[in-house]
């Protein structure tokens, strides 16, 4: 039986996926997802890597956030709350 990060390691070997997709896939709470994506992100190692598209807002584009691994509830250029979740994958 794999663990819910084994879990999630594999789902990010497969496609990429925000962590409300991975959190309806193994039916977790996405806050849980995002605690568990930072050891995933930690314990990826040798050949592979762990690749993160960052949130972007979609208002006026910016996606220059600080901690990638989590998502934002605004904006800090415009405040707007169009904020899109980051993506994740393991290449």
């Amino acid at each position: 039986m794999e663990t819910t990060r084994q879990r999630i390691a594999e789902r990010l070997r497969t496609d990429a996926a925000t962590a409300s997709e991975i959190a309806a896939d193994l039916s977790l709470p996405t806050p849980t997802v995002y605690d568990h994506l930072e050891h995933v992100s930690r314990s990826v190692g040798g050949d592979e890597q762990f690749l993160v598209a960052p949130p972007t807002c979609r208002d006026c584009g910016f996606d220059g956030f600080d901690d990638p691994l989590n998502a934002p509830s605004r904006c800090p250029t415009c405040k707007s709350e169009r904020v899109g979740e980051p993506s994740f994958v393991i290449r």
